[in-house]
């Protein structure tokens, strides 16, 4: 029985599931979403000839399922997720690292990860709510194509960066294995089909699931150090940190600057509020409403507070960095993998910084970012035209205005036994502004 029905504006042949996302692509400027209806369609053809369901934004997994056979499920799910190709054969890294070979300052350096896929957020399917997964792939991405041991792990080995229903999947399995028990129980074990905000934390989740070593390190002044992941004994987390993840922190759940975000708006923080004016002897509530310019100025930074984000971010790089680039030695393409960036409200993918001695001697750094907010084509084309991508993609010192950062990286190697069940339990450390 055919099942399938033709979109009204382009004809194509569509699953009734994709029909309507698939219209309201005809109003969106995304370029990548063609792509995936394309291969909806020769999914769709292949079901129907093979009598099995088509492929769909919903699938159901059995609860009474075992962990075995529910991943083996969502293997022979999911799909790929669509994203505009980078006509260039080495990407938009390679498109960057072009344009800093034309810069003939020779003051410069510039350290850069290896190959990275960008993954826009789509008006028709996440804007608005999706940065987090969306990060997600694009250090996927990478794995993907630089590490052979993560590549035969990641997503049941399947080879490809899964769109966002299955990531949601994924993650939902990494908690019912014990990562992150308290996340799971902040969304209430579920987030399939949500448009829920995740942050750091559940990037480490789901990365540390699969044996990856995700680490999170925190940024923030020293009056809010209570309020991370790596300190315990404080009114957050129990007196004793034991082995169980579920101990580490209490049930309200606020472990990260993006996760108090969180709390602010999904949760009741009459508990958070009541232990933030104990603490800071204040009754103004940071946490539901606050603007971030109040915050700092409570807790007002060094002059130089963010400069130790922008030294960590270089000391990242720097280490183990493998010089590929033969026309400037001043560009360098790092082993690293990019960097999970989230601050309150938005996350991004850090994927390297740059190095400038200035006239006066005083060094100056500048964040290399891809935005999940901004449309790979103009990425793609103001690179490619070496004009207008600066404003893209650099952001320096004087751009790092909030109160707090938090970073997730992947360290080299995997982890199997004793480690693996050490990774369950989410912490950070916590640096200083």
């Amino acid at each position: 029985m055919d099942s399938s029905v033709n979109c009204p504006f382009c004809h194509l042949n569509l699953p009734p599931s994709q029909l309507q996302r698939h219209a309201n692509s005809h109003f969106d400027e995304d370029d990548g979403v063609a792509e995936k209806d394309e291969q909806l369609a020769r999914d769709l053809e292949l079901a129907q000839q093979l009598s099995i369901p088509p492929p769909s934004s919903t699938f159901t997994i059995q609860e009474n399922n075992t962990m075995d056979e529910k991943i083996s499920c969502l293997i022979a799910l999911q799909y790929r997720s669509s994203f505009y190709h980078v006509k260039s054969p080495g990407g938009l890294i390679s498109l960057l690292s072009n344009c800093f070979e034309l810069d003939a300052d020779t003051n410069t350096t510039v350290l850069l990860s290896g190959y990275v896929d960008h993954f826009q957020s789509l008006a028709s399917e996440d804007a608005g709510w999706g940065c987090g997964w969306r990060n997600i792939q694009m250090l996927s991405s990478h794995l993907l194509s630089h590490r052979h041991d993560a590549s035969e792990l990641l997503f049941g080995g399947s080879g490809f960066v899964p769109d966002i229903p299955f990531l949601q999947r994924w993650l939902e399995i990494a908690w019912e294995k014990g990562f992150d028990a308290l996340g799971s129980h902040h969304f209430n074990n579920s987030v399939y089909g949500s448009k829920h905000w995740i942050g750091t934390t559940e990037c480490a989740a789901i990365f540390r699931s699969f044996g990856l070593r995700a680490r999170i390190v925190d940024f923030g002044p020293k009056e809010l150090q209570s309020f991370f992941l790596s300190v315990p004994g404080t009114s957050l987390t129990p007196p004793v940190v034991t082995a169980n993840a579920s101990d580490k922190r209490k049930a309200f759940q606020v472990y990260g600057p993006m996760d108090r975000y969180l709390v602010g708006r999904n949760s009741d923080v009459s508990q958070l509020d009541s232990i933030v004016n104990d603490q800071s002897q204040s009754s103004t509530n940071y946490v539901a409403g606050e603007s971030d310019h109040s915050m700092a100025n409570r807790f007002p930074r060094k002059k130089e507070g963010h400069q130790v984000l922008l030294d960590w971010v270089w000391n990242y790089f720097s280490e183990e960095s493998l010089t590929t680039s033969v026309q400037n030695r001043h560009v360098v393409i790092t082993n690293r993998v990019p960097l999970y960036f989230q601050h309150d409200g938005h996350s991004r993918t850090i994927v390297g910084i740059q190095f400038r001695r200035q006239q006066n001697g005083v060094p100056q750094y500048n964040l290399l970012i891809l935005d999940p907010a901004h449309r790979t084509v103009a990425l793609e084309r103001s690179l490619g035209e070496n004009a207008g991508w600066k404003k893209l993609i650099k952001r320096g010192a004087h751009t790092l205005k909030k109160p707090q950062y938090q970073l997730c990286y992947i360290d080299p190697g995997i982890a199997i036994g004793e480690e693996m069940e050490q990774l369950k339990k989410i912490d950070s450390v916590f640096i200083e502004f």
